[in-house]
């Protein structure tokens, strides 16, 4: 069962950089809940998605998978026996519970869980692929150069998911959606002290970019096809199509 999430509660004298570690592994679920807006649809929507774009004897990579709620969306979604499911992610205290997770479901998709860093992957067969706000972790430098990679491990017809915090197009609407999104933290339970923490660990740490960027690395990679699915202020699902 998840706890609260009371990482930022107290005081800290000089906040670390956000960490995925065990601390935020047995508060994740109640963190995610009362942080991200939305984050429930997307978890559902993931899975409505696979249904339109999984095919039989092809991976799914669900990279960055955290606790694994993507995945088992998308096992109960779809839960063909023939196609495997790979999660990974490189906190070795996310895997070690998402595997326990995934152990204790009995559905007929296979899913092999595993530490790594997602830029060592080698994408092969995919009809499916899910970054749910994983992107926005990674230097901007290694963006790109992921993006193709997942393009060219895609069939046709395969799909890209992905999930991020955006940065608004111009700066006073950035600031207001920014405020709007402070408050919605407020009103499940955060206090100022723990908002200014909480965005303090996670300077330089989750780095947003503009719908438009991402957009643009879609069209590089070789996407024929793109939009948005999904927005909750200014936290957004895109879909990019082969």
């Amino acid at each position: 069962m998840s706890k609260t999430d009371n990482i930022y509660a107290n005081p800290i004298g000089e906040v670390e950089s956000f960490r995925f570690d065990q601390q935020v592994v047995e508060v994740f679920p109640d963190m995610i809940k009362r942080s991200v807006p939305g984050y429930t649809t997307i978890i559902d929507g993931i899975g409505e998605l696979a249904q339109k774009y999984v095919k039989p004897e092809t991976r799914i990579y669900d990279l960055g998978c955290s606790l694994g709620a993507a995945t088992l969306s998308i096992r109960q979604a779809v839960n063909d026996s023939s196609c495997e499911i790979i999660a990974v992610d490189n906190s070795e205290a996310m895997i070690e519970r998402c595997q326990l997770i995934q152990s204790s479901y009995n559905f007929e998709m296979p899913v092999t869980v595993q530490e790594t860093d997602i830029n060592d992957m080698v994408f092969e067969n995919a009809s499916f692929v899910v970054l749910n706000f994983t992107l926005q972790f990674l230097p901007r430098g290694q963006r790109q150069e992921l993006m193709d990679k997942i393009y060219q491990g895609l069939i046709e017809g395969g799909a890209l998911i992905l999930s991020e915090k955006l940065t608004m197009g111009f700066k006073e609407i950035d600031e207001n959606i920014i405020d709007i999104h402070h408050n919605f933290k407020k009103k499940n339970g955060y206090s100022d002290m723990e908002i200014a923490q909480k965005r303090a660990a996670l300077e330089n740490v989750l780095i947003p970019d503009t719908r438009d960027e991402h957009y643009k690395r879609f069209k590089s990679a070789g996407f024929s096809q793109y939009d948005t699915w999904f927005q909750h202020y200014n936290f957004a699902s895109l879909i990019a199509v082969k």
